[in-house]
């Protein structure tokens, strides 16, 4: 019997892993890395859950999850098992934080999440370092989760992310597993490149992408009502939990609307990134909660996304066309994790193609904006501030720039100012923005790259079939 068998049986209640599953936990438990590409729903997380708790040796496992709300999950669902798990991030008050700092560094957790901006904090690295063996035998597994967010190519890089390499030798090099569900071959190249990796140290695992009980369609929609005509339709002939994705709040309520009152039978709620928290957990919890027989329509935008951990949603509706294809295959990989048949309808309109195009100039802020918002940061009387009173201060009369937001984000990510435990605020920093720290050539090759990105939607959307576009897109 393999030495993970009972621990799988009492801990996780499993009689028996998947085969993939299995190779990768014992490719692990020989101290062999992994490169870990699956599906949605395939059970990804318990491909290194399990080794961190069988494992032999003193240190503990660290995963870093680009995602608050999925690691706060994730620990809640170890934790009901009985399993030391905790996460450190930047919702905790200071005291909490230290607190949790003390625990970690007194061995209290088999399993610690955290962002990956945490290795940049002293008093975690400290914290790490104060373990038996120093930092360098602290770390026993290192798992990386959503990996695509490391690298360049990915659609969701996440700055702190292309550290990771570097922090790994710190820690000692310790076995490594990446994980995430959408990795093109340039993405699978780069995570290997910023680790210091090949292939042959970090061989892949995949799933395949092709999944039969998801049916993949398009439909040519010509405006508003078109839309709302074919919600409705899908909607009434479909029973069950269903997902309506827009990319725009504005649109999403317009028509939420039109979709109520076109649906009478159906429970119909909106999640977006602007609802208050307390909204959006109750929201959240409601839509995972609910019974098939309830109908519950979730309208939303991709603020819900990763880590929602719901079995049977029975179809999936794209109001507006993405902004890659990556984010397409993540959001229709939510349908049908239970194994029955699922819908995942395309509607689309030539013109939303423009919504895609104006967020890529806004998350691609020129130098010269970039240096105006620095400077009236560091003018602003204030210690702390958000996005409403920022653009007050830019533009006299204008209320109104998205730009601005994906400003301070990249302000955030050079450390010249972080957020506040208040959703929506931050604060200055001590360091000053220097300008010569930007790669003005990485910003025009990022925006390149985006660029590239959204034509291949186009592609996705001219396809005359939608499934073997993107198993070729991923090339695995």
């Amino acid at each position: 019997m393999a030495v993970w068998q009972s621990t799988l049986e009492e801990r996780f209640g499993f009689a028996s892993l998947r085969p993939l599953q299995e190779q990768i936990v014992e490719q692990v438990m020989a101290g062999g890395n992994a490169l870990v590409v699956m599906p949605t729903g395939s059970g990804k997380s318990l491909c290194y859950q399990l080794p961190a708790l069988c494992l032999p040796g003193e240190g503990i496992t660290l995963v870093f999850s680009p995602l608050i709300a999925l690691m706060e999950d994730q620990v809640a669902a170890l934790k009901a098992k009985g399993i030391r798990a905790e996460y450190i991030n930047s919702t905790l008050r200071k005291p909490e934080r230290e607190r949790r700092y003390a625990a970690l560094a007194a061995g209290e957790y088999d399993l610690i999440y955290a962002t990956p901006e945490r290795m940049l904090k002293e008093e975690f690295v400290a914290a790490l370092a104060a373990r038996p063996g120093g930092l360098e035998g602290a770390i026993k597994l290192l798992a990386i989760d959503e990996a695509h967010c490391i690298t360049k190519w990915g659609h969701d890089l996440r700055p702190a992310y292309r550290r990771v390499g570097a922090f790994r030798k710190q820690l000692g090099c310790p076995t490594t597993i990446t994980l995430t569900a959408t990795a093109t071959r340039l993405v699978r190249a780069d995570i290997l490149r910023t680790l210091d990796l090949e292939e042959s140290d970090m061989p892949l695992f995949s799933a395949p992408l092709d999944r039969p009980n998801l049916r993949l369609e398009m439909q040519d929609v010509w405006d508003d009502g078109d839309k709302i005509a074919a919600v409705t339709k899908i909607a009434s002939n479909l029973a069950g939990t269903g997902i309506v994705y827009f990319a725009l709040i504005k649109d999403l309520e317009r028509m939420a609307t039109d979709i109520r009152r076109a649906l009478p039978g159906r429970r119909v709620m909106l999640y977006h990134g602007k609802l208050p928290p307390e909204r959006k957990k109750a929201v959240y919890d409601e839509f995972i909660a609910a019974p098939p027989e309830a109908g519950l329509l979730l309208i939303a935008t991709n603020a819900f996304g990763m880590g929602v951990d719901k079995a049977d949603i029975r179809f999936i509706i794209h109001a507006q066309v993405p902004g890659s294809v990556e984010a397409y295959y993540q959001e229709v990989g939510r349908a049908g994790r239970d194994g029955k048949p699922s819908r995942c309808v395309l509607l689309y309109n030539q013109d939303d193609l423009a919504i895609q195009q104006g967020f890529l100039e806004w998350q691609n802020p020129p130098l010269d904006l970039l240096l105006r918002v620095a400077h009236a940061i560091e003018a602003n009387p204030h210690a702390d501030f958000d996005i409403e009173e920022l653009t007050r201060d830019i533009h006299a009369k204008r209320r109104h720039d998205p730009r601005i937001e994906y400003a301070v984000i990249a302000l955030k990510d050079m450390g010249v100012v972080e957020p506040t435990h208040v959703e929506g605020r931050y604060r200055r920093t001590a360091k000053v923005f220097d300008a010569t720290e930007l790669d003005v050539a990485e910003m025009h090759a990022k925006k390149q790259r985006d660029l590239e990105r959204l034509l291949e939607v186009m592609k996705l959307v001219r396809s005359e079939d939608l499934a073997p576009f993107v198993l070729e897109y991923f090339d695995l």
